[in-house]
């Protein structure tokens, strides 16, 4: 193979592929359609020629039959007169007239089958046209909709390749590190010393209240000298002690006082 006859081939090669990605189906089609529509004028224009000429034929085979019967008419009347000259012009009349009524006749016959032959040719094509048309819209359907689902198809890959799906993990991470760095925060400030000291001050106002509270029962006489002084001394020996331990020691020591003095 020569040079020239490869870079031929390549050349209609890269040009095909480039039409086949240039090309429409749908377009395609359509403009199949309108062609065929547009030959449709041309057919019939073709047919009523061949329907013209047929109409000719007939008129010029009338004209003749009547020429041929009104100059046998003239032979005979001229016969009758005695003009045998007159007569025998009629009759070569007569005979050409003969001969082109069959020339036309036989044009006639050839005329009506083509014109039939037209018709059924033009009846096909419209019939045929009807078919492809059909077909041509239904194929469109079928690339309209394999262009819907190409379209959904390359939606669905979207889906699938997870960007969204990434974004959400990553402001998760995000999130769960805020979350965790908050908690982290919030521990560390629940178990500094300032925050020991408040419970301490919390616990002193506790004491202080419960011995205004017990200052109060003396002075109504609702307690003992000796469990009030007693009751003092367990609050000062336990400072640190709970509200519940020391009211339960107080009433130990009140109920001591009454048994002894019953």
């Amino acid at each position: 193979m020569g040079l020239w006859a490869r870079i031929m081939r390549v050349f209609r090669a890269s040009t095909g592929a480039a039409l086949d990605k240039i090309e429409n189906p749908e377009l395609v089609l359509q403009q199949t359609i309108r062609d065929m529509r547009d030959r449709v004028p041309e057919l019939n224009n073709s047919v009523a020629q061949v329907m013209a000429t047929e109409r000719l034929l007939i008129k010029n085979t009338e004209n003749l039959e009547k020429q041929v019967v009104d100059l046998d008419s003239k032979i005979k009347a001229s016969v009758k007169m005695g003009r045998d000259d007159i007569a025998t012009a009629y009759i070569g009349q007569l005979q050409q007239a003969q001969i082109d009524l069959e020339r036309t006749g036989a044009q006639l016959e050839h005329a009506s089958l083509a014109s039939k032959q037209a018709l059924k040719a033009r009846d096909n094509y419209v019939l045929n046209m009807k078919k492809r048309t059909a077909e041509a819209m239904q194929l469109i359907s079928a690339a309209k909709q394999a262009k819907l689902q190409e379209q959904l198809a390359q939606t669905m890959e979207t889906f699938n390749i997870g960007d969204d799906a990434s974004t959400f993990n990553e402001m998760r991470e995000k999130i769960d590190r805020r979350v965790a760095a908050a908690e982290a925060k919030l521990q560390l400030g629940t178990s500094s010393v300032d925050s020991q000291m408040q419970d301490i001050e919390r616990e002193a106002m506790d004491i202080q209240l419960q011995d205004k509270l017990l200052e109060y029962k003396q002075q109504m006489g609702l307690l003992g000298s000796g469990s009030g002084n007693a009751a003092s001394k367990q609050i000062g020996a336990a400072p640190g002690a709970k509200e519940e331990d020391v009211l339960d020691q107080v009433i130990v020591n009140e109920t001591n006082d009454m048994n002894r003095s019953n």
